[in-house]
């Protein structure tokens, strides 16, 4: 059987819970590959959240959301893993000696000893923007990986949630000017979010929407339209943010023959899911008394990797130790 990748241990999902696995998976000694649909490492936290602060995170009294995912990618870069992104794993098939073979939504084959699915939701993608569907990659956006992008441009945000407002307060230092649009009164996003940007000078537009772009090959204006006016307002803009929010499909894993039940897979004390050689950690996993945090979801990382490296090789122990007594050379490899 074919294949473009050959490693010990695959993740399925780069979100935090997926970082950490994939860090866990080389500590124990495995080769990693990391997969997800999204362009970025960081899952939700880096989509939707990366400016908020997060309060329950271990060790960390308070930690932005992206300062979190560039730790755990750091941590895991200890030991090389390779990523596959914007890729979503759509099937899964077993070579004669049992190892799983993960196809994604490209052709990619990637064969692993293990997988440890980590995908919180499933794959989600953001809701477009249809008014502005032919600037995608030409001044609109869903994702802001690098503000610094953004430096001295005029930057128009559709939506009304934690992410828009999010994306507010980041730009509003770096770019020439932040306006925020969204079609309803009342907005999504937590109130002190709302009151700091509403604060600030972000040219807040309620009860309208985006109704058109103008610009050769790039964005260079947008026609905000509100319910009591019939003229649209023009608003000057290099570039758009469309923070409107994702779809989830689990469907991906559901084709794989995988048992799911109410969008989340059961699975075990070990984190073993209904299928040989596949295990689960994060919020997509169900079990009683389950209880959806990312500190949770480490746990459950750490146990899907223990006992998969157990499983597959006898000699091997189940918990390996602490990582205060391994020796440094081999819980931080040499670059």
């Amino acid at each position: 059987m074919p294949h473009d990748a050959d490693v010990d241990a695959l993740i399925v999902g780069a979100g935090p819970v997926g970082l950490y696995a994939a860090y866990y998976a080389g500590f124990r000694g495995q080769s990693v590959a990391l997969m997800d649909s999204l362009p970025e490492a960081g899952g939700q936290v880096s989509a939707m959240y990366p400016e908020k602060l997060l309060y329950d995170i271990a060790g960390f009294p308070a930690v932005r959301g992206r300062d979190l995912i560039a730790a755990l990618t750091e941590q895991a870069g200890r030991f090389g893993p390779r990523y596959f992104l914007g890729e979503a794993a759509c099937s899964v098939e077993y070579t004669d000696d049992g190892a799983p073979v993960v196809t994604t939504t490209s052709g990619t084959r990637v064969r692993a000893r293990f997988v440890v699915v980590t995908g919180g939701i499933g794959t989600f993608t953001p809701r477009p923007l249809p008014a502005l569907a032919r600037y995608e990659g030409q001044g609109l956006a869903y994702f802001v990986p690098r503000p610094e992008d953004y430096r001295d441009k005029d930057v128009v945000i559709a939506g009304g949630g934690d992410s828009a407002f999010d994306w507010a307060l980041t730009l509003r230092p770096i770019a020439r000017s932040v306006a925020l649009v969204h079609r309803r009164e009342k907005f999504r996003a937590h109130e002190a979010l709302v009151r700091e940007v509403i604060g600030s000078d972000v040219t807040v537009i309620t009860s309208a929407e985006i109704v058109a772009a103008s610009g050769e090959g790039w964005i260079e204006a947008v026609d905000v339209l509100g319910k009591a006016t019939r003229e649209p307002t023009r608003l000057k803009a290099q570039a758009v943010v469309a923070a409107l929010g994702f779809t989830a499909d689990i469907s991906a894993l559901e084709a794989w023959g995988l048992e799911v039940a109410d969008r989340r897979v059961p699975v075990g004390t070990t984190m073993a899911t209904s299928l040989p050689r596949v295990y689960a950690a994060g919020d997509i996993t169900e079990y009683p008394g389950k209880v959806r945090l990312i500190a949770v979801g480490f746990g459950e990382a750490a146990t899907a990797v223990n006992n998969a490296v157990a499983a597959l090789d006898p000699a091997e122990p189940l918990f390996p130790g602490h990582s205060s007594d391994v020796p440094p050379t081999m819980a931080t490899p040499a670059a």
